[in-house]
C-alpha cells in the first residue's frame, strides 16, 4: 500500500512538473511598432528582436510601419490592440508625448509594453516609466548624448574664431529632434567663438540631407563643423562638401547611430565621431524585457543603452583603435 501510494506521489510530480513546464514554454505574440518600417535603425532593432526571439524559442514577432507619421503609428497600436491578438507591445515611437494615450489603453488591457530609442512621456530626459502601460524603456536619454557632442565641438574649436557649426537635425517638430537641437544650441552659445550659421532638417534622410547641406554651403561659404543627430545626415552631407571642393578631414563631422558606414568614415578619418544607440542591442533588450513581464519574471524598468553598450556611447578613432573588432550594429 505505502509503495503504491509512493508511486502515485511520485506521478502526480511528474505530471505537475510536465504541465507547469508547458505553461512555462506557452508561445507568445509581440508586435513590434516601427516609427518606419523602412528606416534603417528600425530595421536593427527588428533585427535584434527577432534574434532574441529565436533565442528564447517561444516567441512569434510581427512589425508595423509607422512611416514617420505619429497619428498612423497611433491607429496602428489601438487597432493591434483591438483585435487581440498580441500579447506585448514594442513602440519606437514617432511622437513621443502624443503616443501616450494609445499607450495607456494598452496598460489597461494588461498587456507589457517596451518603448525602445525615446521614453514616452513629456520628459525624455527621465528613463524610468512616464506613463501608465510602459513597463520598460530602452534607451539613451537624448539630451545628455546631445551635450557630450557639442562638448566635442566645443573641443574642437579651441582657438578658432570664429568656428562655423552647421546643424543638421531630423525635424524640429519631433519633441526628441527639438530637444536635441535645443541641447547643441545651449552648449555651444556658451562660446562666444561659435557660431552656429546654419541649421537644416535632413529627416533621417542621405539624399535630403545632400540637398540641405547644398543649400547651407551655397549660403555659407565658410563651415568649420557639422553637428548632426544621425549618420545619414552626414551621408549626404559629406557628398555635398566634397561636391563642393572642400576638404572634408579639415572640417569636424558628428553624427548620431554608428552605423557600420559611420565607423568605417571614422577609422578612415573623414568623420570625427558619432553618439551610438546600438539599435540590435536594443531590439534584444526591449524583447527579453517585455516576455519576461509575461512570465512573471522581473523585468527592469529602464535600460540605459548609453551605459550598456559594446563599446562608449561617443565613438571616436581612439575607441575604435581599442575595440578593432566593432563594426556597428546597423547599416544606415
Amino acid at each position: 500500500m505505502l509503495k503504491g501510494i509512493c508511486r502515485l506521489a511520485a506521478t502526480t510530480a511528474l505530471v505537475a512538473a510536465a504541465l507547469t513546464g508547458t505553461a512555462f514554454a506557452k508561445d507568445w505574440k509581440v508586435a513590434v511598432f516601427a516609427s518606419s518600417a523602412q528606416n534603417g535603425f528600425n530595421q536593427a532593432i527588428y533585427a535584434g528582436v527577432e534574434a532574441k526571439a529565436k533565442e528564447l524559442g517561444n516567441v512569434e514577432t510581427s512589425i508595423y510601419d509607422g512611416q514617420f507619421d505619429a497619428a498612423l503609428q497611433y491607429s496602428q497600436i489601438e487597432d493591434v490592440l483591438a483585435g487581440g491578438q498580441f500579447d506585448a507591445f514594442i513602440v519606437v515611437p514617432n511622437d513621443t508625448v502624443g503616443i501616450a494615450g494609445a499607450v495607456e489603453e494598452v496598460g489597461k488591457a494588461g498587456k507589457p509594453l517596451a518603448t525602445a530609442l525615446f521614453p514616452i512621456g513629456p520628459d525624455l530626459s527621465k528613463l524610468e516609466p512616464q506613463v501608465p502601460g510602459v513597463t520598460t524603456t530602452v534607451a539613451g536619454p537624448p539630451a545628455a548624448g546631445a551635450r557630450a557632442q557639442a562638448e566635442d565641438v566645443v573641443k574642437f574649436c579651441e582657438g578658432k574664431d570664429p568656428c562655423n557649426v552647421a546643424i543638421l537635425i531630423g525635424q524640429r517638430i519631433y519633441p526628441f529632434d527639438n530637444l536635441r537641437y535645443e541641447s547643441y544650441v545651449e552648449v555651444l552659445g556658451k562660446h562666444p567663438n561659435i557660431k552656429i550659421v546654419a541649421t537644416g532638417e535632413g529627416n533621417y534622410d542621405p539624399d535630403k540631407s545632400l540637398t540641405v547641406m547644398q543649400d547651407i554651403l551655397q549660403a555659407n561659404a565658410d563651415i568649420d563643423v557639422v553637428l548632426s543627430n544621425a549618420d545619414q545626415h552626414l551621408i549626404g552631407a559629406e557628398i555635398a562638401i566634397e561636391a563642393a571642393g572642400r576638404d572634408v578631414k579639415a572640417m569636424y563631422l558628428s553624427g548620431g547611430g554608428a552605423a557600420s558606414v559611420a565607423i568605417d568614415a571614422i577609422r578612415e578619418g573623414r568623420w570625427d565621431v558619432t553618439l551610438a544607440a546600438f539599435p540590435f542591442s536594443m531590439g534584444v533588450y526591449a524583447l527579453d524585457a517585455v516576455v519576461k513581464t509575461l512570465e512573471g519574471k522581473d523585468a527592469p524598468s529602464f535600460v540605459n543603452m548609453d551605459e550598456v553598450g559594446p563599446v562608449p556611447a561617443m565613438i571616436n578613432a581612439e575607441v575604435l583603435a581599442a575595440n578593432p573588432d566593432f563594426k556597428g550594429e546597423w547599416a544606415q
